[in-house]
């Protein structure tokens, strides 16, 4: 198999490394075409000595890699504590080498919308794949999916940010030998080994879709030809208990994507915060631009949603791999219980080649398009390629 993951829980950064390197060694040998390293905040000061012994020993092709408040590994999380967790790749003989990305675009008014600016090369040829690993205090990330998507539409972007800090400066980014604390880096994967990204949203719908007949960039004025609030609170009127006290600690809009559709379901509808309601002018805003003529459909989020939409989202997946980028507010805070993502996505793969971090906001698309949001997961699935290099494990 040309994919592994480790884990290490050691306090030691010196001790940490060398599990993780170590076990990687033994299931994968040295040499990988990538490796992704993730470290929790107890690490960050000795980062810049695990990523040279990370290079030194196992020598991978390319390393990328953030500091982050919590990091998973096979099954298991690790919420707040010192961490480390490593997986890389053999990709084939065929296909071309990962290449480096490093963004620095800080504000949305530098932003080149043909992609001149963004850091990625004019042609990205093969590549239909970009991780990106970006911090949260000084990269537009919005922005810059936007002009992604204008200069590259085919191009997929999955990842996250950084979320070991709560302030600039605070946050680490990798990208081979070099330390970053700002924008981003990344690496753009060839077509024959670009991951399949799986995005749950964790979100349950509520009422019936509207198609929305008035409206001025975030705020939702009329839905099907009524006031909007009239409608939302129609729909709220009419749930049950349960459902009327989700409601009441946090409200969703899904915004249809791909309006071609005629029924929708998962994986339809980018979710955003319900940020509330103006009772005189009977209208409600959310958290995103809202165009004249889209479909919506509120929706609730908890525990027993996220739980249902990650396995559903899993259900038929087929993968050697993964990199999982998911929401500082899962976890156990949201699901009670430690290491629930990352045990419903290995076992649905079968594979304990998983690994990744929490973020402070999740990449990754929807109905064909890259977006920034937040409470997900976002899942990299890798499968093996024929062709790739034999092991040389010791």
């Amino acid at each position: 198999m040309p994919f592994a993951a480790a884990l290490s829980e050691h306090p030691l950064a010196t001790h940490a490394v060398g599990e993780v390197v170590g076990q990687v060694l033994e299931e994968l040998g040295e040499e990988p075409d990538l490796a992704v390293l993730f470290a929790t905040a107890p690490h960050v000061g000795a980062l810049e000595d695990i990523v040279g012994a990370v290079r030194a020993v196992l020598r991978p092709g390319r390393l990328l890699g953030a500091s982050a408040v919590s990091v998973l590994g096979g099954a298991r999380e690790v919420e707040e504590t010192a961490a480390v967790s490593l997986w890389a790749a053999r990709l084939g003989d065929r296909p071309a080498p990962p290449r480096p990305v490093r963004l620095t675009v800080t504000r949305e008014s530098e932003l080149d919308l043909e992609g001149r600016l963004l850091g990625l090369p004019d042609d990205v040829g093969d590549a239909r794949s970009l991780l990106l690993l970006a911090d949260p205090f000084s990269f537009p990330t919005t922005g810059v999916l936007d002009a992604v998507r204008v200069a590259h539409p085919d191009l997929q972007v999955v990842g996250g940010l950084a979320s070991a800090a709560r302030g600039p400066g605070g946050n680490r980014l990798v990208l081979d030998g070099t330390l970053h604390h700002d924008g981003a880096v990344g690496v753009l994967l060839d077509q024959e080994v670009a991951p399949r990204a799986v995005v749950s949203q964790g979100c349950r719908p509520i009422g019936e879709p509207f198609t929305v007949t008035r409206a001025e960039r975030n705020v939702l004025y009329e839905l099907g030809g009524r006031p909007a609030l009239d409608r939302l609170m129609e729909i709220l009127d009419g749930l049950p208990a349960e459902d009327r006290a989700l409601a009441a600690r946090g409200l969703f809009c899904g915004i249809v994507v791909d309006e071609t559709k005629l029924e929708y379901e998962r994986g339809d509808f980018l979710v955003r915060g319900v940020l509330g309601g103006d009772r005189e002018a009977g209208a409600v805003a959310v958290g995103d631009v809202v165009e004249v003529g889209a479909t919506v459909q509120f929706q609730v989020r908890d525990a027993v949603a996220a739980d249902e939409d990650l396995r559903a989202v899993l259900e038929g997946a087929t993968g050697d791999a993964a990199l999982v980028f998911t929401c500082n507010g899962r976890g156990t805070p949201m699901f009670g219980v430690p290491d629930h993502d990352a045990e419903v996505i290995s076992d649905a793969l079968g594979t304990a080649a998983v690994s990744g971090m929490f973020c402070a906001g999740e990449l990754g698309p929807v109905g064909g398009r890259s977006f920034l949001h937040t409470f997900t997961a976002s899942v990299a699935v890798f499968r093996d390629r024929p062709g790739g290099r034999p092991t040389t494990a010791r």
